[in-house]
């Protein structure tokens, strides 16, 4: 009976109390855990899909320069979403660290391209960490942490050797140019057009005979090194042969290069 007068009459509360503390406490860590491991986490799936659309979105462009060069469509027009970085124009006349591609004889008594350079279309994403970029009819993707790059999407080349008498390689070159640097964010319309007419180049001919081998030298861009990518193109697809920095192809008879300048009006 002592212990009944004992007793303090807010006792009944403490339970109460301590209950919705521990509740409380339990919620607080679980939203600090989520923050700290499930939001990191989110976002990475986030930058991820960014990347996944912008890499669709640019071979979506890279199909409209197609339909320009080959399909003698005069104007396109393509509205897309850039999410987690940038697009930007890269001219050919004012980008010196542009990459380079030169084709010539062995002995280089001919030459049949002279330091072409290509311009791109890039796509870089700070969070990412990753730059996809549409040059010279390829869509190509370079990691800024890792080494090497890779080819999404392979430009219009060909080589044909079914008649041995006539091997053909067919080099489609396309410039990308602008008026003035441009880059966009978020939502934009890529507006481009062909520039004139294509400059068709047959070899041989009375003054540049095909002798000996070709031999195509790539400089890469300096900052943009997508020397990995385009060097297992040359080799896979064409069967290019490396001699150490250059690579030689394969035998031809008539070498077909066509040369496309293709605008960007804005973004």
């Amino acid at each position: 009976m002592a212990e009944l007068y004992n007793k303090r009459p807010n006792d009944g509360g403490v339970s109460e109390s301590i209950g919705f503390l521990l509740i409380f406490s339990i919620v607080i860590a679980g939203i600090g855990l989520v923050t700290l491991y499930g939001y990191p986490l989110l976002v990475q799936q986030q930058v991820s899909a960014d990347e996944k659309i912008m890499e669709k979105n640019l071979i979506v462009l890279q199909n409209d320069i197609k339909s320009l060069a080959y399909k003698t469509v005069p104007y396109k027009e393509t509205s897309l979403k850039i999410g987690g970085g940038s697009l930007a124009v890269y001219n050919s006349s004012y980008s010196q660290s542009s990459s380079t591609l030169t084709i010539t004889d062995s002995d280089a008594s001919h030459t049949y391209i002279t330091s072409f350079k290509p311009g791109e279309l890039r796509y870089e994403s700070v969070s990412a960490q990753t730059d996809i970029s549409l040059q010279n009819g390829a869509v190509v993707l370079r990691k800024h942490i890792e080494p090497g790059s890779a080819m999404l999407s392979e430009p219009r080349w060909f080589y044909d050797s079914t008649i041995p008498t006539k091997k053909t390689m067919v080099i489609n070159l396309i410039n990308i140019t602008s008026d003035d640097l441009m880059a966009k964010e978020g939502i934009g319309t890529v507006r481009m057009k062909l520039v004139g007419e294509p400059t068709y180049m047959y070899f041989p001919t009375p003054t540049q005979p095909i002798s000996g081998n070709l031999i195509l030298t790539y400089t890469p861009n300096s900052t943009q090194n997508y020397s990995v990518a385009w060097g297992n193109y040359f080799k896979n697809t064409l069967k290019m042969t490396p001699v150490g920095t250059t690579y030689q192809l394969p035998p031809v008879d008539i070498l077909v290069i066509k040369k496309y300048e293709v605008k960007i009006e804005s973004i």
